[in-house]
C-alpha cells in the first residue's frame, strides 16, 4: 500500500460536498420553448478547461452559471458511466460494472462489445414516447431503437483482423451513404497509434447529416478526441492543451452548422463530460501478482487460462474486478492488496457504498492509487507474450490496453506500460466531468448550474427538457 502522504486515498464518490442526484427543474414557459436538445458528449473535458482563450466557442455557448462539474459514478471508466448518464441509475442497478464483461459460465473476459443487450437509454425511451432520437458512437449501439444510429462494426476475420470497414446505422445504409459523402470511417484515427482528430471530425460531419435528412428531436453525438491525448500524453501535458484548442474548433464548426437549421432557436446543447483523467507514471500488474503465487495459468500459446485458473484480475486503467474461486479469494487478496500502488480493495462489504453491489464485479475491486494504473500483463519477458498483445486487438485482449495508442517495436503495438501517462476509474474530484447547458432555448431556462451535479440526473434532466412523462 502506498503511504497517504504520497497520494489521497481513494472514498466513494469523493468529490467536494453533495452532488444534486436529482433532475434540474424547469418552468413550463422553458420546456415549451424546447423542442430539440443536442448532446455533446467531450470525454475527458473538465471545467475549468472551458475559458475564452483555449477553448472560446465552448467558452461562448456555456457562460460559466450554465457549467458545473459532474460527478461520474464508481468506476469512472467508458461503459458504466455513458450507461449510467444515459439511464439515470448506477452500475449497481444497470450492472455495466467496467468496460469489459467477465462471463462467469463461459469463463471469457471480453471488452468493447456493442450489441444493446438490455440496455434502455434515454434516446430508446425517447423513441417510445414518439420522438425522434440519434444516438453517435455510443457504446453498445447495435440494435437500438433510435431513429439514426451509427456504431462502428468492422468486417473482421476469426483472427480479428480488418477485412472491410463498416458501420452498423439505423436506417440501413445510412454508412453507405455517408461513405460515399466523406469516405470510410477513419477506423485507425479513432483508436490506435494513428489516434487523431480524423475521427471525431468524422463523427461530427454524421451528425450534421444526420440532423439535415432526420431532425431528430433528441441527438446524443459521441466526441471522442480528447480520450487519446488524456491517456498518451496526460492532462497537465502541453498536448493536452493543445488538444483543448483543436477540439474547441471541430465544435466550432459544427455549433456553426446547427445555428443555421430551422429549429435552433428551440435548441437546448446538454455539453457533457464522462470523466477527467489524473497524471499517471506507475503501471501496475496484478495478473503477474496472480501468476507468480500459481494462481493463474496460462496456456502454450502464452494466453492466460482463466476456466483453468483459481484468480484472475480483468483491469479497466484505475481499476481491477478480479475474480477468484471460493478458496482462492482470501488468499488473491491478500497478495493484491499488498501491491505497491494499490490503493483500496472494495470487498463484498464495502460494494454498496461505493455503488457497485451487482453480480457482475468481481470477488473483490482493486483501486489505484491516483499516479497509478493496472496493465493487464501476467508475463515479464517479452518472449511469453500471448500473440495479440503486440496487435490492435481490443476484443480478445481480456483487458484495457491504453499500450494501443503507441507504436511498438517488434510489432504494431507497444508492450512498454510505462508509456502511459494518463488514467482514470477513480471517482474522486481530480477528474470529475463536467455539464452544461447552452443554445438560444437556453436562456429561458431558470435554474443556474451550482455545485457538482451527479451523473444519474443527466438523462431526467434532459427528460424535463423534452416533457417526456
Amino acid at each position: 500500500m502506498t503511504d497517504e502522504t504520497d497520494t489521497a486515498s481513494a472514498t466513494p464518490h469523493d468529490t467536494d460536498g453533495e452532488a444534486a442526484t436529482t433532475p434540474l427543474e424547469f418552468s413550463a414557459e422553458a420546456t415549451d420553448a424546447t423542442g430539440r436538445v443536442i448532446v455533446l458528449d467531450v470525454v475527458g473535458l473538465q471545467s475549468h478547461h472551458i475559458d475564452a482563450e483555449r477553448t472560446p466557442t465552448l467558452h461562448s455557448l456555456f457562460p460559466a452559471e450554465r457549467v458545473a462539474d459532474l460527478r461520474p459514478p464508481f468506476p469512472a471508466v467508458t461503459v458504466p458511466v455513458q450507461t449510467t448518464l444515459a439511464t439515470g441509475v448506477g452500475p449497481e442497478e444497470h450492472g455495466d460494472v467496467s468496460s469489459g464483461e467477465f462471463d462467469r459460465e463461459r469463463e471469457v473476459a471480453e471488452f468493447w462489445e456493442r450489441d444493446r443487450g438490455d440496455r434502455n437509454r434515454i434516446w430508446e425511451t425517447a423513441s417510445e414516447a414518439g420522438l425522434t432520437t440519434g444516438a453517435l458512437f455510443f457504446q453498445h449501439l447495435i440494435g437500438t431503437t433510435a431513429d439514426v444510429a451509427v456504431t462502428p462494426s468492422p468486417i473482421e476475420d476469426e483472427d480479428n483482423n480488418l477485412l472491410e470497414m463498416n458501420c452498423w446505422t439505423n436506417p440501413d445504409g445510412f454508412y453507405d451513404d455517408l461513405r460515399d459523402d466523406y469516405a470510410h470511417f477513419p477506423l485507425h484515427n479513432y483508436w490506435g497509434p494513428g489516434a487523431n482528430e480524423e475521427g471525431s471530425r468524422w463523427i461530427l460531419a454524421a451528425a450534421k447529416e444526420a440532423v439535415d435528412r432526420f431532425d431528430p428531436d433528441l441527438l446524443w453525438v459521441y466526441v471522442p478526441h480528447l480520450d487519446y491525448v488524456g491517456q498518451s500524453d496526460g492532462p497537465g501535458s502541453a498536448a493536452f492543451q493543445t488538444e483543448l484548442e483543436t477540439v474547441d474548433g471541430l465544435l466550432e464548426e459544427f455549433i456553426a452548422f446547427l445555428a443555421e437549421t430551422d429549429r435552433w432557436d428551440e435548441t437546448v446543447v446538454n455539453l457533457v463530460s464522462e470523466y477527467g483523467f489524473h497524471d499517471v507514471e506507475r503501471p501496475l500488474f496484478p495478473n503477474r501478482v496472480l501468476r507468480d503465487a500459481g494462481l493463474l495459468e496460462t496456456d502454450s500459446a502464452g494466453d492466460a487460462d482463466i476456466s483453468a485458473s483459481a484468480a484472475f484480475a480483468m483491469v479497466d486503467h484505475q481499476i481491477a474486478h478480479v475474480y477468484a474461486d471460493e478458496g482462492a479469494v482470501e488468499t488473491a487478496r491478500e497478495l493484491l492488496g499488498e501491491l505497491d500502488g494499490v490503493d483500496t480493495v472494495i470487498g463484498d462489504a464495502e460494494k454498496a457504498e461505493w455503488g457497485i453491489d451487482h453480480p457482475n464485479t468481481g470477488e473483490f475491486i482493486l483501486v489505484a492509487d491516483r499516479d497509478a494504473w493496472f496493465q493487464y500483463y501476467w508475463w515479464t519477458d517479452r518472449a511469453n507474450a500471448p500473440p495479440y498483445a503486440t496487435d490492435m486487438d481490443i476484443h480478445d485482449k481480456p483487458g484495457f490496453d491504453p499500450c494501443e495508442l503507441f507504436f511498438g517495436d517488434d510489432g504494431l503495438v507497444s508492450l512498454d506500460a510505462t508509456t502511459v501517462s494518463g488514467s482514470h476509474g477513480r471517482a474522486d474530484e481530480s477528474a470529475v466531468g463536467c455539464y452544461g447547458l447552452g443554445g438560444p432555448a437556453a436562456a429561458e431556462l431558470a435554474p443556474e448550474l451550482e455545485g457538482t451535479v451527479d451523473a444519474t440526473a443527466v438523462t431526467p434532466t434532459i427528460e424535463a427538457l423534452l416533457d417526456i412523462t
